[in-house]
């Protein structure tokens, strides 16, 4: 394939060593009969290994230069040119669940995890790459620096995993930052009495103000008319002192207490 000059605001830099490539296929471990979505194929790096094994094989790529070479290059495999956001993961999953896998873009890093969470019915389980920075925040623990909502939440709704650190050395270009590989399991059992859409709404706001008390966080975004004195609840912790059962408490308190 034509080596292309990667683009900066499709958040490229295309995977390059190959015993990376392999230590990343070996950690995902496909089977032939997955029901496999990549996303960012850029020039076939991983698609190159994983489609080989897989009969199921689907990429999503926005960037148009590539396509025709990649269809070329790997005739079996479904190649979508569209922006991954704006797919829709239930009508490709069908009957089977699916496995993403991706060197995605660090840019787009937030949106893509909050999609594979809210469409986690359709999703088995995925394994990205990210900067090494978001991968210790995804496993941050209570009262660290890391832990904050990309920790609260991804772990709520599936078991994650931090695989292994990888150094820019092993991409064109060579980005400024370390990544590592993550893993995200879905079919997570959460508490049926809990309101998603307000847990979420209740960690983002908490966060909200880092440094303060969660009465003043919870008090400063989307919960002022709330009265917490009459709350059983320490609301003079900081968030990043919550565990996740913590937060559930926390929002199953303000669910009782709106209704």
């Amino acid at each position: 394939m034509e080596k292309l000059k990667p683009l900066k605001r499709f958040g490229q830099n295309y995977l390059v060593d190959k015993n990376t490539i392999q230590r990343i296929v070996n950690q995902f471990s496909p089977n032939e009969d997955d029901n496999v979505v990549e996303i960012g194929p850029g020039q076939g790096a991983l698609t190159s290994l994983l489609s080989k094994t897989v009969k199921h094989y689907r990429a999503i790529e926005i960037d148009k230069r590539v396509i025709d070479d990649l269809r070329l290059s790997y005739p079996k495999v479904d190649f979508i040119n569209q922006d991954f956001l704006e797919i829709e993961l239930k009508e490709l999953a069908g009957d089977k669940k699916l496995r993403v896998i991706g060197n995605i873009p660090y840019n787009i890093t937030s949106p893509i995890i909050f999609k594979l969470i809210e469409e986690r019915e359709s999703i088995s389980d995925a394994m990205m790459m990210v900067q090494y920075e978001v991968a210790k925040r995804i496993v941050g623990k209570p009262r660290t620096k890391d832990y904050g909502i990309l920790s609260v939440l991804t772990n709520y709704f599936a078991e994650t995993e931090l695989c292994f650190k990888i150094p820019p050395t092993v991409f064109y270009p060579k980005p400024n930052v370390d990544s590592a590989i993550v893993s995200f399991k879905f079919g997570k059992a959460t508490p049926t009495d809990i309101d998603e859409k307000l847990f979420v709404k209740v960690v983002k706001a908490a966060f909200g103000n880092r440094r303060k008390t969660l009465k003043n966080s919870l008090s400063n975004n989307a919960f002022g008319d709330l009265n917490f004195d009459s709350l059983p609840f320490d609301f003079t912790r900081r968030a990043e002192e919550l565990t996740i059962d913590q937060f559930v408490e926390l929002t199953r308190l303000i669910q009782n207490s709106i209704k």
